[in-house]
């Protein structure tokens, strides 16, 4: 027995379910009961225009048709090719209708990216949005006849509204490309009947998702539809979200934070969700404004845009009562300016696309404790039927407090990578996730991450934190962002170096910042070399991408000091 099979972050639950009873077999069985429910109510908001449970249903029997029609087997791929788009949500539920798996590619691939999810999903149909199409899929199937996908369905970010938002659509026209079906065509022209559905069981997979790709190119999670059932009631149950109440998506949907915590959230309470085809901050603060939702999950950095690159007002901000943070640990002196600029407290949450989105969350009614010595905030506890351990290189539970890799096992966990059982092996084994993570637990259950394994720094046998050193420049009053990595070091093997984006007007200098940092931490922990940057590296999440930082490290020459210790 260990501290982990304990389970002491059970008294936490606030009277929550220690195991999670799931009211729904699979995704499809959710979405019917709210088209049965609220056939008339609000499934989708899209800046001046509203789709219903109903027509969200009508509009998804015309592409599964289309789809039956021209062969469309069972297990067949339908990769969506869009933006936070209406048509992202038709596409995902055409494909379960048909016994498909909605396959998410993001929007920002350009063509050497989108040829690699072609020729490893090999997808018998396509939703792309008609810009993608003609910019990334056209040239990539020139370049590879092989890949060719056999339906493609184009659709317009213009479609389904109005309102053309110049801060997204300036200079923008519809495309109907004569090789392609039109989407908002074909929906106008179906008539019925329904066609007639595939079956689909709890253990199909309901989504093939890419990983965050922080450290190499994304790999295919199989979300089964009992991952997705599972965490989706998971969100339900450990937010208080209500049942009707509108749900923004200030994360990508074609993520698996925006697709759980968004799209198949509001499936299972009928409410609207709130998409605005891209997540920028004032086309945010207006949705806010003219929605008013209660509930968003998303990266600090939506955050951080919503309260420095727009007008709006804690005031303003009020109905967003239910505030979550995944991707990164937040830091404290972020999350303490976040509550002060928008009016409310943003909670962590904490998951991977393996354990289809949260592990841990912080509840609602409760607020993450700071670690004294490492200064992280807890990402939260481990959520109902949840078991999460810290380990040691050889799997070893470590005892409270220590520092190792999380190890994180559930029914949110996946059963593997699409075709990449050298993945799989290495990460998944006997239901568990080796997450890559290193953290530890408290004596009352709270766990902390505080980096990655393969951001941990080597300086002469000293291990450095990357985000210590974050956090003591995030005290900074003109420190915007930074980021920390290792790089090569002649005489310790490797020492730290942050590049950081200042607040706008700063004269703050790399020497000052240097110093600043020298007398909070320890000698061989301060970064040797600060570079000034205007942005950081981010996925499409908004996940910081430390490897593309050490790709830009330059060779460091061999140091004189005697010190390795300094």
């Amino acid at each position: 027995m260990s501290a982990y099979d304990d389970r002491p972050w059970l008294a936490h639950y606030g009277g929550r379910p220690a195991h999670l009873r799931v009211e729904f077999g699979t995704a499809m069985d959710m979405f019917d009961a709210a088209v049965a429910a609220a056939p008339d109510a609000p499934a989708v908001h899209y800046f001046d225009s509203t789709l219903t449970w109903s027509g969200l249903d009508h509009a998804s029997d015309a592409l599964a048709a289309l789809l039956l029609a021209r062969g469309f087997g069972p297990g067949d791929r339908c990769a969506l090719f869009v933006q936070n788009d209406p048509a992202f949500v038709i596409g995902l539920v055409a494909a379960w209708k048909v016994g498909g798996v909605p396959t998410a590619i993001s929007p920002m691939s350009k063509v050497d990216e989108f040829t690699w999810f072609l020729q490893r999903y090999r997808p018998a149909a396509l939703l792309a949005l008609d810009d993608l199409y003609l910019e990334v899929v056209r040239p990539a199937i020139a370049d590879d006849p092989g890949i060719a996908v056999p339906v493609v369905v184009t659709v317009s970010g213009l479609d389904g509204q109005t309102r053309d938002d110049p801060r997204l659509f300036a200079g923008r026209r519809r495309h109907r490309p004569p090789d392609t079906i039109d989407l908002a065509a074909l929906v106008a022209g179906f008539d019925g009947p329904a066609p007639r559905r595939r079956p689909v069981g709890p253990a199909d997979v309901a989504a093939l998702l890419p990983t965050s790709g922080t450290t190499g190119f994304p790999k295919g999670a199989r979300i089964s539809h009992a991952n997705l059932t599972f965490n989706t009631q998971i969100y339900r149950e450990w937010t208080g979200v209500d049942v009707g109440e509108p749900i923004l998506a200030l994360a990508p949907v074609f993520h698996v934070t925006g697709l759980v915590g968004a799209v198949t959230l509001a499936m299972l309470l009928r409410s609207p969700v709130v998409v605005t085809h891209r997540i920028l901050p004032a086309v945010m603060a207006d949705a806010i404004r003219e929605w008013r939702p209660v509930f968003a999950v998303a990266a600090i950095t939506a955050y951080i845009g919503l309260a420095d690159e727009s007008d709006i007002t804690p005031a303003e901000m009020s109905s967003l009562r239910l505030r979550y943070s995944g991707g990164a640990p937040i830091e404290p002196a972020v999350a303490e300016r976040l509550e002060e600029a928008l009016g409310g407290y943003v909670h962590n949450i904490y998951g991977q696309t393996e354990t289809t989105s949260p592990s841990h969350i912080v509840p609602p009614e409760l607020r993450s404790p700071v670690d004294e010595e490492t200064g992280v905030l807890s990402v939260g506890v481990p959520v109902s039927s949840t078991v999460v351990r810290v380990v040691d290189d050889d799997g070893r539970d470590l005892p409270v407090g220590e520092i190792g890799e999380l190890v994180t096992s559930g029914p949110q966990v996946i059963d593997g990578y699409w075709d990449d059982p050298t993945a799989t092996a290495a990460a998944l084994t006997g239901g568990e996730l080796r997450t890559g993570d290193i953290g530890f637990m408290d004596d009352a259950g709270w766990f902390y991450v505080v980096d990655r394994r393969t951001d941990v720094i080597n300086a002469a046998g000293y291990k450095i934190w990357p985000h210590e050193v974050e956090a003591v420049l995030a005290k900074h009053p003109d420190v915007a962002e930074a980021a920390v990595v290792g790089i090569p070091d002649d005489y310790r093997g490797e020492s730290a170096k942050a590049y950081v984006v200042l607040r706008a007007g700063s004269p703050t200098t790399e020497a000052d910042l240097v110093e600043h940092c020298r007398v909070r931490l320890a000698a061989y922990k301060y970064p040797r070399e600060i570079e000034l940057v205007g942005a950081l590296p981010r996925s499409a999440t908004g996940k910081l991408l430390r490897r593309e930082l050490r790709g830009q490290a330059a060779v460091r020459p061999r140091s004189t000091d005697p010190d390795p210790g300094r």
